[in-house]
């Protein structure tokens, strides 16, 4: 089964040398499933040219919002509405689970409390389970099809089921302790809260749930069922 990564952001430049850019985090989450992977960078406006080049697509994290006024935006909403229409697999991450909400009729905005960075817990359909977060902007209203599959007291659609055609996630499976420790030393000063960022820095070692979502995911692009 090949799967196409949409890249929709880049690593900042200080760990492009040491971690590598986005999507390759994404082929080794699913690595050991029996995927291919394919990359299309679209914040480049580098798109497939047509939906069926994969039989599953995943949407990464980004450094934009989906309300943002960038050129690759309203492609990849024409993209995931022409995708999700021919019941192809899709999977949201961060941004993506966003940008997924907003192109099927949702709403994203940057939460007026703040932000969720770090190690953080969600009831995980009646299971908690820890996931690094790093965001501000929010599903703050959900489309039709969605139904909540995950939550917390700060993020209440913190992932969402669209029956069998789309699985999407607010915080990063795919995302380590190196990956965050870098995102909180060179994007989060200044943006996110000295105590957040701290907070985040000192929960670096402690365990998170990354392979049992990993293998939701997998199962998700095979079965078309989350468990």
């Amino acid at each position: 089964m090949k799967i196409g990564i949409l890249q929709t952001g880049h690593a900042p430049d200080e760990l492009l040398e040491t971690s590598g850019d986005v999507a390759p985090y994404f082929a080794r989450m699913l690595d050991g499933f029996g995927f291919t992977f394919a990359t299309y960078s679209v914040v480049d406006m580098e798109f497939p040219t047509a939906i069926t080049e994969c039989d599953g697509w995943i949407i990464t994290g980004s450094k934009f919002g989906a309300y943002d006024d960038e050129p690759f935006i309203a492609p990849l909403e024409d993209l995931i509405r022409a995708v999700y229409a021919a019941d192809i697999p899709l999977v949201g991450i961060c941004f993506g689970h966003q940008i997924i909400a907003q192109a099927l009729g949702g709403k994203v905005e940057k939460f007026s409390e703040g932000w969720a960075v770090g190690r953080t817990d969600y009831d995980w359909d009646g299971e908690q389970v820890s996931l690094n977060a790093w965001h501000q902007d929010q599903v703050v209203a959900r489309p039709a099809d969605a139904t909540v599959y995950a939550s917390n007291d700060f993020c209440e659609n913190a992932a969402l089921v669209y029956g069998k055609r789309a699985f999407t996630v607010q915080p990063h499976p795919e995302y380590g302790a190196g990956f965050i420790g870098g995102l909180v030393k060179y994007r989060g000063k200044g943006v996110v809260p000295d105590d957040q960022l701290a907070q985040a820095q000192a929960n670096l070692d402690q365990p998170v749930d990354n392979p049992r979502v990993a293998a939701q995911i997998a199962r998700f692009f095979k079965e078309r069922v989350v468990a």
